[in-house]
């Protein structure tokens, strides 16, 4: 059995139906300012917290709060030893072959950033190439184009397809000679569409290309062995997977990340220092951890690994299937609303939609109006939506505490929604 089953066979955990009570967020009397209590569906840009993460973030503070591996006392010794917990934890997850394969980051973005600064340079030089999809978020596509611009080489985008996906054949297309690196989604943001992840990774790898997947819609509704995958490089966010906000994960191959300067340098990275003499840095992971981490935060971000791990991974991947499939019967049944994309294919948790002859942003504050939370816009991904010939869209993502009650909410406002103020005063103006 592999780490990655091991972790999620702890326990059997409750059904899906009774995990709104985990979420204080939730609880009788709290609403969001409409009529009925709140239906929270933004989870694709950040989920709400249970008890237990909160739990571990607090006791954290309340017990072990003290320095990483700066300090030769009880306290810091149990800080640290926590903060290595989290760490091994998170590993496990990953089913990651080395726990000093595992960077604690501030979230996905940071983590690209981190990667476009230390690894772009070794790999990417001038007249070279580096591919990405034409469906990524801004943080898998502009760290990539920077270093391009600062590199002098070539950005190619193979276009994703109105449904999102990325083509294999398409993919294998672009790896030409010249191509350097690769930078894929596992999971789309804006339609839930699901990458042949590990089909990407074997067609650059035959070619002798590196891949960056972007994982932070997929480790919330599914598990991710790195080691099946044969990804490189794997980044995710905390907060997308129920965790604490600027929390996120970088896992990268062993031999990759030993060579790699630190991203920034400070305290922890090295044993010690002389003015007149070469710096020699310590290994990773401490190497890419300069100064003080969130320790608190990567505690909680290994909470919430373990509280989805407790529910497990079959019982999410069927509420998600079942819920996916409703909200698109029911949205399908309302005029003037169309679903985009095939959001049951590979069920990412996420379906978009729009309203004809209405702005995505009069939709979003009709369904704010009756308490319903969803993200409204181009979701950092104006390219894609761009190649959809969109506006924008209205996007409905899942988490384990929704139901399908709370989407026959979303369908019974919808039926009512009209034109408004960006309808009739800016129908083309769109922001994040």
């Amino acid at each position: 059995m592999t780490d990655t089953a091991r972790l999620g066979s702890r326990r059997a955990g409750p059904p899906l139906e009774d995990v709104r009570r985990d979420f204080p967020i939730f609880d009788a009397g709290g609403t969001a300012g409409g009529d009925g209590p709140l239906v929270y569906l933004d989870n694709a840009a950040t989920t709400q917290k249970p008890r237990a993460v909160l739990d571990a973030v607090v006791g954290y503070y309340s017990t072990a709060n003290a320095n990483v591996g700066r300090g030769y006392y009880r306290l810091s010794m149990a800080s640290t030893e926590r903060y290595d917990d989290a760490r091994e934890t998170v590993r496990a997850m990953l089913n990651a072959a080395h726990p000093e394969e595992i960077v604690f980051t501030r979230g996905t973005t940071d983590g690209m950033n981190l990667l476009a600064a230390t690894f772009g340079p070794r790999v990417v030089g001038p007249g070279d190439q580096v591919v990405v999809t034409g469906a990524e978020h801004n943080s898998n596509l502009l760290p990539w184009r920077r270093l391009c611009e600062t590199r002098g080489a070539e950005l190619v985008v193979v276009p994703a397809g109105p449904s999102g996906r990325t083509a294999v054949a398409d993919f294998t297309t672009a790896l030409g000679p010249r191509v350097r690196l690769a930078a894929v989604a596992h999971v789309s943001n804006v339609l839930g569409a699901v990458n042949p992840v590990a089909e990407l990774v074997s067609a650059a790898h035959r070619q002798g290309v590196p891949v960056v997947v972007d994982g932070a819609q997929a480790v919330p509704h599914r598990p991710v062995d790195v080691r099946e995958l044969d990804a490189d490089f794997y980044c995710f966010s905390g907060h997308k997977m129920y965790g604490p906000t600027g929390t996120g994960v970088l896992y990268g191959r062993r031999d990759l990340l030993a060579d790699l300067p630190p991203y920034q340098v400070g305290g922890g990275t090295v044993k010690g220092v002389a003015h007149d003499e070469p710096v020699h840095y310590v290994p990773v992971p401490a190497r890419m951890e300069a100064g003080t981490p969130d320790i608190a935060g990567a505690v909680g971000l290994a909470a919430a690994a373990g509280y989805l791990a407790g529910l497990g991974w079959t019982r999410i991947r069927r509420h998600d299937q079942l819920l996916v499939r409703h909200a698109v019967d029911a949205f399908g049944r309302i005029d003037r609303v169309r679903v985009v994309g095939d959001p049951a294919a590979g069920c990412g948790g996420i379906v978009s939609l729009v309203v004809e002859g209405v702005h995505p942003y009069d939709v979003g504050g009709h369904l704010d109006a009756h308490g319903i939370a969803v993200r409204s816009g181009v979701h950092c991904a104006s390219t894609f939506l761009d190649s959809l010939g969109l506006l924008g869209t209205v996007r409905v993502s899942l988490g384990v505490y929704n139901t399908a009650a709370e989407l026959d909410r979303v369908a019974e406002a919808l039926a009512t929604v009209r034109p408004g103020v960006w309808t009739a005063e800016h129908p083309t103006t769109r922001f994040l």
